[in-house]
């Protein structure tokens, strides 16, 4: 689970989930949206795999990213319980 809010951590990373929330799309297309280097895109797209959060294909010379769905969904509900968790508490102080 670290893994994965380190992943979220960074705008870039949150700014390609977002991308491929569309769809799939190619690594340099994803990248045409980004002012750096295909190395530091690469370590983002790394991250992104590493946490789960997206999956790779290649297709010849061209890697194709998309969104892993199944993963954004766990964070999201793991964040909510720990929301609930805090509010059920703040409950306890009253």
């Amino acid at each position: 689970m670290n893994n994965l809010y380190h992943a979220l951590s960074h705008p870039a990373r949150r700014r390609i989930l977002k991308l491929l929330n569309g769809g799939p799309l190619p690594a340099g297309e994803i990248a045409g949206h980004f002012d750096v280097s295909k190395p530091t895109m690469s370590g983002h797209f790394n991250v992104l795999k590493d946490a789960g959060l997206i999956q790779a294909e290649r297709d010849g010379t061209t890697i194709r990213y998309r969104l892993n769905v199944s993963v954004l969904e766990e964070a999201a509900s793991a964040i909510l319980d720990l929301v609930k968790a805090g509010d059920d508490q703040k409950g306890d102080d009253r």
